[in-house]
């Protein structure tokens, strides 16, 4: 998904400006002379299924997976295709592929992809890998990892002490703080009412002091001993930091639990296959370093890239002082 994001984001300021130039064609125009289906038309050029189809073939697999999860994923890819068309068009136009430091680049690229593939190729595991056997043993090694830990939703009324306050200060927000808890202790207590009247968080006190649901470990250090042993419904007692004072309530808890195996299932089995991948392909690489040792002639590589650090590092010459007469 990191890639189909990276795609969308790179062309989504081109496809706002390019979106009027791409005219999706009616029925009576849905086939090219040859035949192809034109899927549409960007800068008077007609883009068949055909090329469509071509342009996915080199994207990551991934990626091909989930747009056929996701037809809507597709719309943007092919957007992000026809745009690129456009600037391609317009690049080679001004013979852009021609100048050498592209000209370096685009070869790069080509062999980056190959090399890239090849070993792709070489590493993938089998599409039976993992078993189910294979699954079940890892399930069993990784619980301790996939435990979800004790989980609160909180609500919050937070006193504000501005930094640097004198002691009149300090005195008047502690008695402000210790009526709002005795407020809290009283039977028909309304926490949600007395947050939006009360709390200098206006955010969260719009919301009746809901912050939200956190983990123990998101909660924060200063914080969570007086949260812990909370019960659903409690209300902490005034909580002291240096921004100033916190009032918390549980409003509901769930305990920690670990997944069952079907919930993780497909979780594990890509971390299988990704580690499988990683461990042929780095024996691939390792037994092909062994055939062919790599050996590097330092003097001569340092005379690959101008020596301007060492010309840096050269003193300046002196600036001659000017003669006055």
């Amino acid at each position: 998904m990191s890639v189909l994001r990276g795609i969308v984001r790179r062309w989504r300021i081109a496809c706002a400006c390019a979106v009027l130039a791409v005219v999706c064609l009616p029925v009576a125009e849905a086939l090219a002379s040859d035949g192809e289906e034109v899927v549409a038309r960007v800068g008077g050029t007609d883009v068949t299924v055909r090329q469509i189809r071509a342009w996915l073939a080199g994207v990551n697999p991934e990626v091909q997976a989930s747009l056929s999860r996701d037809p809507n994923l597709l719309n943007q890819i092919a957007r992000s295709y026809l745009t690129q068309q456009l600037v391609l068009k317009e690049a080679l136009a001004k013979a852009w592929d021609q100048r050498p430091e592209v000209v370096a680049r685009v070869e790069q690229a080509r062999q980056s992809t190959l090399v890239e593939s090849y070993l792709e190729a070489l590493s993938r595991p089998l599409a039976a890998y993992p078993t189910d056997a294979e699954v079940k043993t890892a399930y069993e090694t990784s619980k301790p990892a996939l435990l979800v830990p004790r989980q609160y939703q909180l609500a919050q009324i937070y006193i504000a002490l501005p930094k640097g306050s004198d002691l009149a200060t300090v005195e008047r927000i502690r008695v402000r703080v210790e009526g709002i808890a005795g407020r809290l202790k009283q039977r028909d207590a309304d926490f949600a009412a007395i947050a939006k009247s009360e709390s200098d968080e206006k955010v969260s006190g719009s919301r009746g002091g809901e912050i939200g649901w956190l983990t123990e470990m998101q909660i924060q250090p200063e914080i969570r001993p007086g949260i812990v042993n909370l019960a659903k419904g409690a209300v902490s007692a005034p909580i002291q930091l240096q921004d100033g004072w916190h009032i918390l309530k549980a409003l509901d808890i769930k305990e920690s639990y670990t997944p069952q195996l079907e919930a993780v299932r497909a979780q594990i089995v890509q971390q299988l296959r990704a580690q499988s991948a990683k461990q042929s392909r780095d024996a691939f690489i390792e037994r092909l370093l062994k055939e062919s040792p790599v050996a590097i002639n330092e003097l001569a590589l340092s005379k690959v890239v101008p020596a301007t650090e060492a010309v840096h590092r050269q003193p300046a010459a002196a600036t001659p002082k000017p003669k006055f007469k």
